[in-house]
């Protein structure tokens, strides 16, 4: 698949390249994203230039993972955005905001709009979201974008080599008033 870009009226979702290494690169020395994420650490020129260069184009030609830069409509890196292609009808979404950029909406503004566009053109019907338990700011992200926060899985994540229990939610096409691509039958309660 070829990238493709996705606007609101105050961001500019767009696949990363080479020109975008120096941002990633500075956004990245964030002890906090270096901590919540599975980055490399310390994340080094040589891992943003691999990313920009080759792991984000790869990821949309092989249709395995959809990752958008998020840029204010003026310019700036705000924050990173994935889509991870699981299995059939069901993506995985991660993200992080630059330190300079948080506290303003951006990243759950950028989640809703990959997220419609993934439920609308990709025809996936589940995104699941996780966290390391203690990562608030994900998980505040995640429920102001409509998760539902479905529990906490034991050793849930590998985060450098170290299993951690994760917190674990969904976003369905339906909690955004989308149809879905295949029927859904809810457990009884």
């Amino acid at each position: 698949m070829e990238p493709v870009t996705l606007t609101t009226d105050r961001l500019l979702l767009r696949a990363v390249g080479p020109d975008d290494t120096e941002a990633v690169y500075r956004a990245a020395q964030d002890p906090d994203i270096q901590r919540w994420t599975t980055i490399p650490s310390p994340y080094l020129h040589e891992h943003a230039r691999a990313f920009t260069e080759q792991m984000v184009p790869d990821g949309w030609s092989q249709g395995s993972m959809f990752t958008f830069g998020v840029f204010l409509t003026g310019g700036g890196l705000a924050g990173m955005i994935g889509l991870t292609m699981h299995s059939l009808g069901a993506a995985e979404v991660g993200y992080w905001a630059a330190r300079e950029h948080r506290g303003h909406g951006y990243v759950t503004e950028a989640v809703l709009t990959a997220c419609r566009w993934v439920f609308t053109d990709v025809g996936v019907d589940r995104v699941e979201w996780r966290a390391e338990v203690g990562n608030r700011a994900s998980r505040a992200v995640a429920e102001r974008a409509g998760f539902t926060v479905e529990g906490t899985l034991r050793s849930g994540v590998n985060n450098k080599g170290v299993r951690r229990d994760c917190w674990v939610g969904s976003l369905l096409p339906s909690d955004l008033g989308l149809p879905s691509t295949a029927p859904y039958l809810p457990a009884r309660t």
